[in-house]
């Protein structure tokens, strides 16, 4: 890496490192021991089973919850599934329709030897790997062919609840200068333990995510991509309690960028730590393959606690988010590390906080392409204000060379935005990137100024902090409120019913290759 230009002492940096890498290495040694149904019910998926029974249950919801039901989940759904396809000759599909229609009863099926259910499971395993290469391979062909937008990538949000009028205005901002389109999620889907099927028109502050619906989404977006002749990224959620199924739903469908974080999911949804964390490893796993970019949350926690007073925590919860997401196999180059700019307006010199805090951000996490959020918390339905908050903020992502910037709109705190309120923000952005381009490469920070010292101080209070999370655990560290100043407890919460330790015969063999394939990919 380049001289820091804030005089940071890497030293310490290494020292923050070392203290996230052995918070991460408690949580992943947890993690490996146990497997959650929403786990399971990915397994089924890239197995290749789809659809609803005549209930509209999804059918790995169906398999998943047959297992469990008669305490045979332990095993894991692929070694149950290995020994039906033997038994029957059956594909997974069939197995699962039969389940669900009360044909076939999974607990009957005789025990199959570990030499059997690996040459079972392996066509249909190396078809799923195949299919999600298949999109890597399109996504760098149409990077090759048609290109991409500058960073900061310009990303924006649709959120109609209609999946069909999402594509209009997701289309319409593409062709206004949008790099990636972010389909919110309908409210409340992040606590839903099952994802909904087939295409969506109802949703409240966002639509469904739903294979359909990505599908759909991920076809408009390769049009409306060939029309204006660059490559435009599509994000949605996979976090919540089907994390890991809406990773592989989205390594299916071709999506490009994944919100995905447990620490979000714990603090800002009450789903169980435990839960959540085992969700998140493998769905960093699927994620890493599929060559997606995560997004992760540390920017809420400036909206629950002061932005100045708690930078400490974006900053560890960073490292941390960098520590577990290298252990699923993922690589710096996809981790959309989240920090933002939410200081009071008033707060005399606020900007160069801000500025410090970007910067010191840019420079510990070099090859991220770090996510970089709006003002939000003190935007108040006054548009000029905002606009100019958002001028500010813009100009703080060009300058320390932010990778994804998530475009603030003047009338946050009013309405969900209109497209004319995407243009402005697009046209916004667009005219401060070019007209401040090269600004970073330009200016120097003054020796032990306000910036410079801010960065230091911010550096060395997050260090403090995970030395502090190191010596108690990030569990605990998370039932006392550290981040976000929210406290959640280890055993509460929602989803740790479906949590379960790994039996003798468990097998999940898509872990090993993914991670293993990765690079080939």
């Amino acid at each position: 890496m380049t001289e820091s230009k804030l005089g940071l002492d890497f030293k310490k940096v290494a020292e923050a490192r070392k203290a996230a890498h052995a918070i991460a290495s408690e949580v992943q040694h947890f993690v490996e021991s146990y497997s959650t149904v929403a786990v399971e019910r990915t397994l089924c998926r890239l197995m290749g089973i789809d659809g609803i029974n005549n209930n509209e249950v999804p059918l790995p919801n169906v398999v998943v919850d047959e297992l469990n039901n008669k305490n045979m989940l332990d095993q894991g759904v692929l070694f149950w599934l290995a020994g039906a396809m033997i038994e029957t000759g059956q594909n997974p599909q069939q197995i699962a329709e039969n389940i669900a229609n009360g044909s076939l009863d999974i607990s009957k099926t005789k025990t199959p030897d570990k030499q059997a259910v690996d040459a079972a499971l392996k066509p249909y395993i190396t078809q799923a790997l195949q299919r999600i290469k298949a999109n890597r391979d399109r996504r760098e062909h149409y990077l090759a062919t048609l290109g991409e937008g500058a960073r900061p990538y310009i990303y924006v949000i649709v959120a109609t609840g209609n999946i069909y009028e999402d594509v209009v205005q997701a289309q319409a901002a593409a062709r206004q200068g949008a790099d990636i389109i972010a389909v919110i999620r309908t409210t409340g889907q992040s606590l839903l333990d099952y994802v909904p099927y087939g295409a969506t028109t109802e949703g409240f502050g966002g639509t469904y995510a739903t294979q359909e619906n990505f599908r759909i989404m991920r076809k408009a977006l390769n049009e409306v991509g060939e029309e204006v002749g660059r490559y435009i990224r599509l994000c949605n959620y996979c976090s919540g309690l089907c994390m890991p199924e809406i990773a592989v739903m989205g390594a299916l469908e071709g999506l490009d960028v994944m919100l995905n974080d447990a620490l979000y999911g714990i603090l800002f949804r009450d789903i169980n730590m435990q839960r959540t964390l085992v969700d998140q490893y493998f769905s960093r796993i699927i994620n890493g393959y599929a060559g997606v970019i995560i997004n992760t949350g540390e920017d809420n926690y400036l909206t629950t606690a002061d932005a100045f007073e708690e930078a400490r925590t974006v900053l560890a919860s960073d490292l941390i988010n960098e520590q577990l997401a290298l252990m699923a196999g993922l690589p710096e180059e996809q981790m959309g590390l989240g920090h933002a700019f939410e200081m009071d307006p008033e707060l005399e010199n606020g900007f160069l906080y801000e500025l410090a805090q970007a910067q010191m951000t840019r420079e510990i996490f070099p090859k991220a392409p770090l996510k970089y959020m709006p003002p939000t918390k003190f935007m108040t339905g006054n548009i000029f204000r905002g606009t100019i908050q958002n001028t500010l903020f813009n100009q703080i992502a060009i300058w320390t060379g932010q990778g994804i910037q998530l475009l603030g709109m003047m009338t946050e705190a009013v309405h969900t935005p209109f497209i004319s309120d995407r243009y402005l923000a697009i046209e916004n952005a667009k005219y401060v990137f070019n007209n401040m381009k090269n600004i970073g490469e330009d200016v120097e920070f003054k020796k032990d100024g306000i910036i410079q010292s801010r960065s230091r101080q911010v550096l060395q209070q997050a260090l403090e902090l995970l030395q502090n999370i190191e010596a108690e655990g990030l569990f605990t560290a998370l039932e006392k409120g550290i981040f976000g100043d929210v406290k959640r407890s280890k055993t509460g919460g929602k989803g740790l019913s479906g949590v379960f330790e790994k039996g003798n015969n468990y097998t999940n063999p898509f872990i090993t290759l993914m991670k293993e394939r990765r690079t080939e990919a």
